[in-house]
Parts: structure tokens; sequence; C-alpha cells
């Protein structure tokens, strides 16, 4: 709660994901300006393409393969060991190196150490930057995971919350579970040999019951994470207990449903009255 004070000097940047045309980052820094009073917001591009400007154009693909390397080094292979000693394999760099040169590709089906990326990308944000007044939240389309210690393997998470702040627009449809009855059926669509028509069929079976790729409500969600994000920054803990406040740590879709699209009022009491004092300070 000491960190109060700071947020009026709070200089907050959202970096897009092109892969995820149904994120509005416009919105997502309305509402950021709009909730965290004195917050300065501004929209970036996606924080690799913006770093890869900087570099001189007969350094640019040396730089490629680096970034590609240390993609490749953060991928998950074995979910349940928390280290791997194999080095990528020219394959997995190049993969990497494809998507990093093809602005808006998607990258499914792979999960990424979170902890790992975000070290990678520190780096790309320039000194000047790397403070404590500064938060910057990428956003990924990488899945994203962290290493939990009580169950001993990795989990696909929707956020990372440190420097940079990572928001995955995959991890948002694969982390939190979904309805039980969804893996029923899809497992007796794939018992009839229908893997390719069961996805949609289950979308439309259930929908509304949880949030799908380039989903309508992808903006409307997001506002709890970049509120997550921030209240990171501000207060050491991005989570809140409630179910119906937007800082609410969901593991169901459910969950992330009833805490993102309840309506008024957004966030506990408690944070109310933190949101509020925010509000005062600034003015």
């Amino acid at each position: 709660e000491g960190g109060s004070q700071g947020l009026a000097m709070l200089r907050l940047h959202l970096y897009a994901e092109p892969a995820a045309p149904t994120l509005d980052m416009g919105v997502l820094a309305q509402y950021a300006r709009q909730t965290f009073a004195g917050t300065e917001v501004d929209v970036r591009d996606n924080l690799f393409q913006r770093y890869l400007a900087t570099v001189p154009e007969a350094e640019r693909q040396d730089a490629v393969m680096r970034l590609a390397l240390t993609f490749a080094s953060a991928k998950v292979r074995q979910p349940l060991k928390q280290t791997d000693d194999f080095p990528p394999l020219p394959g997995e760099v190049d993969y990497e190196r494809r998507r990093l040169s093809q602005v808006g590709s998607r990258s499914f089906g792979l999960l990424y150490d979170g902890y790992k990326l975000m070290r990678s990308m520190w780096g790309l944000v320039t000194a000047a930057e790397r403070k404590l007044d500064h938060v910057h939240v990428v956003f990924t389309n990488q899945l994203v995971g962290t290493w939990d210690d009580a169950d001993r393997r990795y989990h696909a998470r929707v956020s990372v919350y440190g420097f940079p702040a990572l928001l995955s627009t995959t991890g948002l449809v694969e982390a939190p579970a979904k309805p039980r009855e969804y893996y029923l059926l899809r497992q007796q669509y794939a018992t009839l040999g229908m893997d390719d028509a069961a996805e949609l069929a289950l979308e439309t079976e259930l929908k509304g019951r949880f949030i799908g790729h380039d989903d309508e409500h992808l903006t409307e969600v997001m506002k709890g994470y970049v509120a997550q994000a921030l209240a990171f920054q501000l207060w050491g803990d991005p989570f809140c207990p409630d179910k119906i406040c937007r800082l609410f740590n969901a593991h169901w879709q459910k969950e992330v449903i009833r805490a993102q699209l309840h309506g008024e009022p957004e966030f506990c009491a408690e944070h109310q009255r933190r949101l509020a004092e925010l509000a005062h300070l600034s003015s």
C-alpha cells in the first residue's frame, strides 16, 4: 500500500500483439488512464519489431538470430522437468527466426518458460526506461508457463508479472480450465474421428462458457490483467481473493468470465478504496 504515492508518476507502456486482431490497445490504454488516476499511458508496436527497428540494418540479421536463440532456449520441451540441459536444435532456432521475421505470425502449440522470456524481453527495453516508475506490459500470442514446485510441473499461464509483465492471449484460451463438459465432448468427438470439426462444434455448443481464440470479449477481459500488472507494481501483489474483483487470480474459464465480465462494480471494496485514494493523490 505504501506504493500508492508513486502512481501519480507511473508511466504504463503497452506493447501490441499484431496476431491478436480483436485486442483493442486504444481501449486498454484509455481504461488504464481512467481507472488508475495519474498514470501516463502509451501504446507501442510489438516489442521485438520496435527493438529491431533500432538496430542498424547491417546488424539486424545477427540481432534476429540472437533473439531466436533466446526464444528457442526458453521453450519448455518437457513439462515435468524444470531444467533442460539440451541446447536448442537448429530447426527450433530457425522456427523462431521465421516467427520473428513475420509480423503477426501465430505461435500455437509451444510452451515457453515465462521467466526466461521475461529476462530476454527486459534486455530489449532501453536503459532509461528500466525503472520502477515505468510499467512495461507485453502482449504476446506465445503460450507462457511457470514451474510449480507443489506438483513439480510447468503450468500454462495467462500472465506472468515482473519486468516486463507478460500477458498471453493464447494463455487466456489455454490456461484456465474449461467446463468439464468440454473435455468429455472433445473425447467423444475424438472417438468418432472428428478432431477437425470438434473445436468449432464445442465452441458452438458451449458458447459463452469460455474464452476462445480471437474472442470478441478479449479486450474487456484483458482490462483486468492490465489492472493486475499495475497492482503488482503499486502494491506488490497483482491478485485479490474476491472472486468478483478484476484482480482475482482465476484458474477456471468460468472464474475469468465472472471476474472480468460481470459488470459494476469492477473491483472489491478494498481495491475500490485504493483506487479512490490514487485519484485523490493525483488530483
